[in-house]
């Protein structure tokens, strides 16, 4: 097994997730099998209780594990299915050797830091690395790790420590360390600075750690003498130093790397040097594709975390890969949901007033997940604008419940139609709290992971674009349900339940069978969107948001659905007794710019 390890240093946010699913795409295109390993030094147990004005959206896995999104990009990137254990937190650590400690497991001894904690580290990548994420049997070839946050963190002292250790048990030749840092440009000055990436290396190695290859951010290429000085500085050859300058979309990241060779680099830190060339022609039509729309189509994104674009990002790369499937230039308009509610004309006129024009403005609409009251009545009153004006709408987990709430109360005359997570005391309960949740613990307790959903209409639109398989594997993430009592009230009345979990009792899709396209989703199919395999409901929405769902539909109707196969989760234990070849002998195992554009402005994530 060989490792490649990338972190980052001077300022957070540098893209080290792009960079490191951009070096598993490259070696991937040499004939390697991949896999991905994200730390985050945290002490929560999982990002599963984390506001996203925090840390982000939080990425759902097939086994359930709610995770850092920065596993979202490497499952897109490299097209993989990792599972919970492939996102290690401080708080994963503490808590197994903890209960290790409580077996009896370190008897009579005093446990520490170093070296219970950094074993234990080393161990647990060890043995998740070893499995397989590709669909394949065997091991994977490569793992690509990447340290959370920044070069000096204190919570990252321990891992720092494991990784130094680790990279001498696992020996030369199997290891590689890519630092990523910034090259600033100050504007009074206007020269390219290589201060803060000496001193972020300096760090670096005063903690053990001698990066092999350096991958430099800026917004313009680097100068050749700007190299030349982080090499004699910061003790890396010219050759091993990478320029990832700001580029039109994501899709050049790879490009940009393999341009500058750094896959050779990396290679021969890791003795591969037999291994082919990379073939990405794939990447490159994709990106020179993506360059050349001209046509847009635009989507209201219609939620209460507006304020930050990585709240949504899964939704937002899926509405990508859509639209570029369907040769558009996707154009997000943000409508924070607040906005659209009566009391904002009083408190604040301006941003009502704007939030309706934005949403009347847009060609289809999105409403995704989310929790909490606030704003939901302004949700329910896009829902309920789609639906009376033919505008193309998805509905994602909360935004299909409120679709729900809409139609019992505005077409089936409820007035106190509404859900018990916003009103416990309805007396019209459409939307309630599922049986087998719990009230008191709020962390990996809600309905989680991949789950099957049986179609019981086959001539629906939902049915055809996900090539009328029988049944599909989507991903979940909720505590409430729409109640099913009054399911049938709902049909009779003309809203449409056309997918149902496996007992028939749990609602999965609904459908407006006279409207152009207003579908609603209990599960989350951003989740499993790829660049070349967008996600069918996005492809549905985009297709009819820009007139072309008629063709769409007709397409995808002789499309076999690989989802109508049993789906198999990650996590198996391949056992490994060998040692590294050059290696130590080690103990027994335990166990950057996105394209898309929006209210007129370039989202930089």
């Amino acid at each position: 097994m060989k490792y490649v390890l990338v972190t980052g240093g001077v300022v957070s946010g540098l893209g080290k997730g792009v960079t490191a699913s951009s070096i598993g795409v490259l070696l991937k295109a040499c004939g390697l099998r991949v896999t991905t390993i994200k730390i985050d030094p945290y002490l929560n147990t999982d990002a599963g209780t984390m506001s996203p004005f925090e840390h982000g959206e939080v990425f759902v896995l097939d086994d359930g594990g709610e995770v850092d999104l920065d596993l979202g990009n490497y499952e897109r990137f490299l097209d993989i299915k990792l599972t919970r254990d492939n996102n290690i937190t401080t708080g994963k650590i503490y808590q197994s050797v903890l209960n290790k400690e409580r077996r009896g497991d370190y008897l009579g001894k005093t446990v520490q830091v170093v070296p219970h904690i950094t074993d234990e580290i080393q161990d647990w990548i060890e043995r998740v690395a070893m499995n397989p994420v590709d669909g394949k049997e065997g091991p994977p070839d490569v793992c690509v790790i990447e340290l959370g946050g920044t070069i000096g963190d204190i919570e990252s002292m321990p891992f720092i420590e494991a990784l130094g250790q680790f990279s001498y048990r696992v020996g030369p030749g199997n290891f590689c360390l890519v630092h990523v840092s910034l090259v600033p440009v100050l504007n009074v000055v206007g020269e390219q600075k290589t201060k803060p990436t000496q001193h972020s290396v300096r760090g670096l190695r005063g903690l053990g750690l001698q990066p092999d290859i350096l991958a430099c951010r800026s917004t313009e290429p680097l100068e050749e003498n700007v190299k030349a000085k982080l090499s004699q500085f910061c003790h890396v050859p010219i050759s091993s130093i990478v320029n990832l300058h700001d580029v039109t979309n994501i899709w050049h990241i790879p490009l940009l790397l393999r341009d500058q060779r750094a896959h050779e680099a990396i290679l021969k830190v890791l003795d591969l040097q037999h291994v082919g060339k990379p073939k990405l022609a794939e990447w490159t039509e994709r990106a020179s594709k993506f360059d050349k729309l001209k046509a847009t189509v635009k989507i209201a994104m219609v939620g209460k975390y507006t304020g930050l674009s990585d709240s949504y990002l899964s939704v937002l790369k899926a509405l990508l890969h859509a639209s570029v499937a369907m040769e558009r230039k996707l154009v997000v308009e943000w409508v924070p949901s607040f906005d659209l509610e009566d009391s904002a004309v009083k408190e604040t006129p301006e941003a009502h007033k704007r939030a309706w024009k934005l949403l009347k403005g847009a060609d289809g609409i999105l409403v995704p997940g989310g929790f909490g009251d606030r704003g939901v009545e302004g949700k329910i009153l896009a829902a309920k604008y789609a639906r009376e004006n033919n505008v193309p709408y998805l509905g994602i987990c909360l935004g299909m419940q409120i679709a729900v709430i809409d139609f019992a109360r505005s077409i089936m005359k409820l007035r106190g139609a509404n859900s018990t997570e916003f009103d416990p005391d309805t007396t019209t309960p459409c939307v309630i709290f599922m049986p087998e949740g719990s009230k008191t613990h709020m962390g990996a307790t809600m309905r989680l992971g991949s789950r099957r959903t049986y179609f019981h209409v086959t001539k629906c639109k939902s049915a055809k674009l996900y090539g009328n398989a029988g049944f599909i594997a989507e991903r979940h993430r909720h505590r409430y349900e729409v109640n099913p009592e009054m399911v049938p009230e709902f049909e009779k009345a003309g809203l449409s339940f056309v997918g149902k979990d496996e007992s028939g009792r749990r609602m999965e899709i609904i459908e407006l069978p006279s409207h152009k396209f207003f579908i609603g989703a209990q599960f989350h199919p951003e989740f499993k969107s790829r660049p070349g395999k967008p996600s069918p409901l996005f492809l549905g929405l985009i297709a009819a948001a820009s007139g072309q769902l008629d063709t769409l539909l007709q397409r995808s109707s002789h499309i076999v659905n690989m989802n109508s196969t049993p789906r198999c989760l990650n996590g198996t234990i391949v056992p490994t007794k060998a040692l590294y070849s050059k290696g130590h002998a080690k103990k027994p195992l335990d166990s950057l710019v996105n394209g898309y554009f929006t209210n007129g402005n370039v989202i930089h994530t």
